[in-house]
């Protein structure tokens, strides 16, 4: 059990590939057939929409940056993602995303902090002390300590050199632990 003692007033920010989708290792999810949902991840994010204010996807899509793929296609990925989400009762309040190569100066990549100080702007009741970023890659855990954030890493092949402040398998095992 996690007794970070959460309550509405908490924040939740969730990475997407690897957390809440099927990630395309090489690659990336370039269109809406692609885009398959981690086992179980619907009905988490519907439990954790009774216990957070806010739930955000934050995301570093460079395909964008290649030119792979538009940001058009993955609007409407996430469309497509956060419609199914409402279906079953969740909601994601908002996407924000990084569409920069990793090489971009003054880039809002993650482990940047920009992408969380916008969502800020766009909802001032955000409290960084008060929120959790789950992700699976140091990128995801850095920009959760950056903004001073609990960080929670869903474990996949991804090397460890930064820890979380909890890690487990996938998003059900998350709500479980973390929801009464």
């Amino acid at each position: 059990m996690i007794d970070w003692e959460i309550d509405s007033s908490w924040t939740l920010f969730l990475d997407r590939d690897g957390v809440i989708n099927h990630r395309i290792m090489g690659g990336y999810v370039q269109s809406i057939d692609e885009f398959k949902f981690l086992e179980g991840v619907v009905d988490s994010i519907v439990s954790f929409t009774t216990s957070f204010s806010n739930i955000f996807v934050i995301t570093n899509q460079q395909g964008i940056g290649k030119g792979i793929m538009s940001e058009c296609n993955l609007l409407e990925i996430h469309t497509y993602m956060c419609e199914e989400i409402e279906k079953k009762g969740g909601k994601i309040s908002k996407c924000y995303f990084a569409p920069e190569l990793k090489s971009d100066l003054n880039s809002s990549r993650k482990p940047g902090p920009k992408l969380g100080l916008k969502a800020k702007e766009e909802f001032p009741e955000i409290d960084f002390s008060k929120s959790i970023m789950v992700g699976d890659t140091d990128s995801d855990i850095q920009f959760g300590k950056n903004l001073g954030m609990k960080t929670v890493r869903i474990k996949t092949i991804e090397p460890i050199k930064i820890e979380a402040d909890y890690t487990c398998n996938s998003l059900i095992e998350l709500s479980k632990k973390m929801l009464v």
